[in-house]
């Protein structure tokens, strides 16, 4: 059985691809350049093509068993979706799992939020099987605001005070490729949580007692959070950040207990916390001072 990655160098693709392979599963993945293809793991199959170009993509499904997608934040989402599985369906692939968002479906006036409903239709229009895993808020998009950490002690990203059930990405990458092996979960949808409430100033507290060093939360000043990050990001994504902080400082994104029940029995174990994931990647968040020994 063969499966092909979409997505598989980013952030959690690379972590399926590693768990695909770790679980001596056939793999190949779909990059946009052979430069790219040097970089996958040993033993993982390359096809160039390009999301945004249909006619590259049916090469990259011949022989394709299964697929995992998982197309890229961007302005044209949806279309690059939508090719995706017609090229799966003419191609006779058997199933798909797609990356969406937990609950998705309150969050509608999110704009990524609603191209991932957009496409979670057109999987179920297409007559395709399927698997929806639904992520939370990854741990590991802290990455992105290490120096704000290390440098001033600040935590920045604008959760707000209400809380997130945030979800470590190797968890993610464990579920996906369970339900890729098994049909058990087929035709449902898989919230991707963790076992924790976070919210801004208790993921501070956290790093400070994980990391030896004192760390607060910046607040919720969306204002300020967006003229930063405009310095580095293009306006429509940083309005659709903004969009989902203010959903998630007024409402927040919360598990349930059957959401969090089902998670364990697909991982079978509880999910990581965010504390073993500030433990696991504690050097990721060290002082350059604390690197240079004595």
């Amino acid at each position: 059985m063969k499966t092909l990655v979409i997505g598989g160098t980013g952030t959690v693709g690379s972590q399926v691809v590693q768990e695909l392979v770790r679980q001596q599963q056939a793999v190949r993945v779909l990059v946009t350049s052979a430069e790219k293809a040097a970089l996958l793991p040993d033993g993982v199959e390359a096809a160039v093509g390009n999301m945004d170009e249909p006619a590259t993509l049916p090469k990259a499904f011949e022989g394709i068993d299964q697929v995992f997608l998982l197309n890229r934040l961007s302005q044209t989402e949806v279309a690059q979706g939508s090719f995706a599985v017609a090229a799966a369906k003419r191609a006779g692939v058997r199933k798909i799992v797609y990356q969406s968002i937990h609950n998705a479906y309150e969050g509608f006036h999110i704009p990524h939020f609603r191209t991932k409903i957009s496409l979670e239709k057109t999987i179920l229009w297409s007559g395709l099987n399927y698997v929806f895993i639904c992520p939370n808020n990854f741990y590991q998009n802290d990455f992105w605001f290490r120096e704000g950490v290390i440098n001033y002690g600040l935590y920045t990203q604008p959760i707000g005070g209400i809380g997130l059930n945030r979800v470590d990405v190797r968890d993610i990458a464990e579920a996906t490729v369970k339900v890729l092996m098994t049909t058990e979960f087929d035709g449902q949808r898989i919230p991707l949580v963790g076992p924790d409430v976070l919210t801004g100033p208790s993921v501070a507290r956290a790093l400070s007692q994980q990391l030896g060093y004192d760390v607060q939360y910046a607040g919720d000043d969306l204002a300020a959070w967006a003229a930063q990050a405009k310095l580095g990001l293009p306006d429509w994504l940083v309005d659709d950040s903004v969009a989902m902080y203010t959903f998630f400082q007024k409402q927040g994104l919360k598990a349930t207990t059957p959401e969090l029940d089902l998670l364990t029995r697909v991982l079978g174990r509880a999910p990581r916390s965010y504390a073993d994931f500030v433990n696991d990647y504690a050097a990721v968040f060290r002082r350059e001072a604390e690197l240079v020994e004595p």
